[in-house]
């Protein structure tokens, strides 16, 4: 048993077995088939056409010579049957003996039997010595996949496999090396997630606890009851937030329904709420109602991306707030303009990874920095883009530009 567990355990020794029993079958078979061979020829003697000429020329016997068998110390008998019949019978005395080498030199070993067998254990231990390092070194990648898959599950999350080659053993590890920078990423995420709202979880809390100790039992003040109202909405919010974008994170398939989802009327909707001024348009600056625009999404995701754009542009615009709705292309353009300060450019890309603030916002100022992160995965969840540029007139302010595809 201790003999045989290591070669079941060793996937290389196991196919390098397979392969030399392979072509040790196979060298079975040749010399069975070729025995065989020689066998059906010596059963089925061969005739040939036989004509014998005198010195002029003249034809003296023409027909088909069939080879008689007989003992070969006799010679060789053919027996001739000419087209008219007649039968004739050629014979030829027995070749003379050829010196033959020492039968005990090496060239003995190289005749029949002998000769064949040799050749056969030669093919053997070439194929044999030969395969080995090629299976040697397919098996050494597959056993680097296998230590990265178990470092990997050990908890190393930072461990990938070389990719070398185009075949199957090369896929596969692309594939490992793309799995495990997904769940790098995922964890990572999470991690980040799970701290920063510890963070944005302790200020709400800690105002409403300070709150309920100042007013030690006494009535409180309508001033203060909006603001422990305000305190604890925001905390509703936050936790809202926090589980639709660990949802958005981790790519789950329960987020909602995807149907065709008409722009013009959500956004009716939404920019009643802030007040703001929409103008929906054909794509060239006209301001004119047209025919609804409909992308595939889910409702109430598309509806949370608009509300967050326009709350963003509420909270820090110093004028009127303008929504944008246009088609361009395969794409429908919603555009969220403001009059605030504006965002500078270094930090355009910044303002979307989640809890980010601008520098000098306070968390007095509203939010919690996964407003913005929720519209680019709720964007990328669709196909979509989200980014931030400045406004098309130049004035002061920023643009928020939301891409998404009108078929999907």
């Amino acid at each position: 048993m201790s003999l045989i567990s290591p070669f079941s355990r060793r996937l290389y020794l196991r196919i390098w077995l397979a392969v030399v029993g392979g072509v040790l079958v196979f060298a079975f078979a040749v010399g069975m088939a070729w025995r065989w061979a020689a066998e059906q020829n010596q059963q089925q003697p061969p005739s040939r056409e036989i004509r014998i000429t005198d010195a002029a020329g003249r034809t003296l016997v023409d027909g088909v010579g069939l080879r008689q068998r007989r003992d070969p110390s006799e010679g060789v008998l053919y027996r001739i049957e000419s087209a008219t019949g007649e039968v004739f019978e050629m014979h030829l005395s027995p070749r003379p003996p050829r010196p033959r080498p020492d039968e005990r030199g090496p060239a003995a070993w190289f005749r029949p039997p002998f000769g064949f067998l040799w050749m056969l254990a030669l093919v053997g231990i070439a194929v044999t010595v030969g395969v080995f390092p090629i299976i040697r070194r397919l098996m050494q990648r597959l056993e680097q996949l296998q230590r990265s898959v178990q470092r990997f599950g050990e908890g190393d999350l930072s461990v990938r496999v070389a990719e070398q080659g185009h075949d199957e053993v090369a896929a596969l590890a692309r594939q490992f090396n793309a799995a495990a920078a997904r769940i790098e990423t995922l964890v990572q995420s999470h991690k980040s997630l799970l701290a920063n709202a510890s963070h944005e979880l302790r200020s709400p809390l800690t105002r409403i606890r300070m709150g309920l100790e100042l007013m030690q039992g006494g009535t409180p003040s309508p001033a203060f009851r909006a603001e422990i109202e305000r305190n604890i909405a925001e905390l509703d919010q936050l936790v809202d937030e926090i589980l639709l974008a660990s949802r958005l994170d981790s790519g789950a398939a329960d987020v909602g329904t995807v149907e065709p989802v008409d722009l013009v009327g959500l956004a009716v909707e939404e920019c009643v709420r802030v007040d703001a001024e929409l103008h929906v348009g054909s794509g060239d600056g006209a301001d004119a109602m047209t025919a609804p625009v409909e992308v595939p999404g889910v409702s109430k995701l598309l509806r949370r991306a608009v509300r967050n754009l326009l709350e963003n542009a509420r909270r820090h615009s110093q004028g009127k707030i303008t929504l944008t709705l246009t088609r361009e292309g395969h794409d429908a353009v919603l555009r969220v303009c403001d009059h605030g300060p504006g965002v500078p450019p270094a930090q355009r890309e910044r303002i979307f990874e989640p809890f980010y603030r601008l520098p000098g916002a306070s968390e007095r100022s509203g939010g919690v920095g996964l407003g913005l992160a929720l519209v680019r995965s709720i964007a990328a969840r669709h196909g979509g883009s989200v980014v931030c540029e400045d406004r098309p007139d130049g004035a002061a302010g920023a643009c928020f530009t939301l891409r998404l595809p009108v078929t999907r």
